[in-house]
């Protein structure tokens, strides 16, 4: 059998490795806390579900590309509300089966294979920017993020920008819960029309902070928002991962690029997920309460870090806690055998190593039992 190449580069995705070995401890009646993956354990508040139940048909058919016209118009509406920019539900939203397939499928649409094009983004980040342009043929450019873990214009060298076919900013940050200010959305913008290559905003944990909300890129752009997009989701927000249900907003040029090319790779959710997409965009108070539940459980974490003399670095937004711990691998493996998984930096990317990253996803109790295996296993004496 020929395989694609890029696969041996790439291997396996760095956290499935961690997984395995949670299951194969579960397996085995081990005391197991799972801060590894971003999938919280919070129930899905109530009315999504039944929602989704009451919309699902008696005939099942294709969904169509662009969606429900209510879901393109309820996004648009709580665009307006998170962001205070008007939004043209029909050409600049196009809803998407969750963010990581749209991510992974955006540089089919931007790149000209064999042009030397490149797609950008930071390291440490989400290990999909990279591997959706290499699968699509561009080269991967990931910028070593500086120690606040910012994607800034600066960083990006000018060689580079001359073949940026699209920057990637991620805010908040995934691995770190860093936040990019307005003005320096601003600058990367505008680098981006300089060289006529498209920001492209990963900003789906926008809704989980604990501070002022962060700033979107739309909020910077202008009313055409050219030269934007943003991707949104309901997985974190509403406790919809398993759903799959997100959304791009902006550049109505680029909205019609994906539009076209997702009519080959692929469609919305199902329409019955639609409508529960439906009813969770609509409601701001649910993600309000997971917004202080999630702000509980990075306290609790916060703790024994600080209190044993560990730096915890940004992690005000988004559900991850990074700490700056020295031998990422060492403490990975020794909180692994006290039954603590997280994920250390380096799978990540550039710049991830000496870190571990912590996802809140485990339930307010388990976190408060796993800080207690955390002050146990770091503490000098253990």
């Amino acid at each position: 059998m020929k395989r694609n190449p890029v696969l041996d580069r790439l291997g396996s995705y760095p956290i499935s490795i961690l997984q395995e070995k949670a299951r194969d401890m579960r397996a085995r009646g081990e005391f197991v806390v799972d801060f590894s993956i971003g999938d919280p354990r919070e129930p899905t508040p109530a009315f999504i579900p039944r929602a989704l139940r009451e919309a699902v048909p008696v005939v099942s058919q294709y969904p169509t590309v662009p969606g429900l016209p209510e879901l393109r118009r309820t996004v648009a509406e709580y665009v307006g509300r998170r962001f205070g920019v008007a939004v043209d539900p029909d050409t600049q939203v196009l809803p998407t089966s969750g963010s990581k397939e749209a991510i992974f499928t955006t540089p089919l649409a931007l790149v000209t294979q064999g042009a030397g094009q490149a797609m950008v983004f930071g390291t440490p980040g989400y290990p999909v920017y990279e591997r959706g342009a290499l699968f699509a043929g561009a080269d991967a450019v990931g910028i070593r993020l500086g120690g606040d873990f910012v994607l800034r214009a600066a960083d990006i060298p000018a060689d580079v920008w001359d073949r940026a076919a699209a920057v990637w900013i991620c805010s908040p940050h995934n691995p770190t819960g860093s936040i990019t200010s307005a003005g320096e959305l601003s600058e990367l913008l505008e680098a981006c029309r300089e060289h006529d290559a498209l920001l492209l905003a990963d900003e789906c944990y926008c809704d989980i902070y604990e501070d002022a909300p962060p700033p979107s890129a739309l909020q910077v752009a202008g009313p055409d928002f050219s030269g934007v997009v943003s991707y949104l989701s309901l997985s974190k927000r509403s406790g919809m991962t398993g759903y799959r249900s997100g959304a791009l907003v902006g550049d109505a040029r680029a909205i019609a690029a994906m539009r076209e090319m997702r009519s080959s790779v692929g469609v919305a959710s199902q329409e019955f997920v639609q409508a529960a997409a439906i009813a969770a965009w609509s409601d701001d108070a649910h993600a309000a309460e997971r917004r202080a539940i999630f702000a509980a459980k990075r306290a609790v974490l916060r703790r024994p870090f600080e209190e044993l003399g560990y730096e915890v670095v940004a992690s005000r937004a988004a559900i991850y806690l990074w700490v700056a711990v020295g031998d990422d691998l060492a403490v990975t493996e020794r909180l692994l055998e006290g039954g603590v998984v997280v994920s250390p930096g380096r799978v990540f990317g550039g710049g991830g190593e000496g870190f571990i990253r912590l996802a809140l996803v485990p339930t307010l109790e388990e976190t408060e039992q796993a800080a207690e295996v955390l002050k146990s296993c770091l503490s000098p004496a253990s």
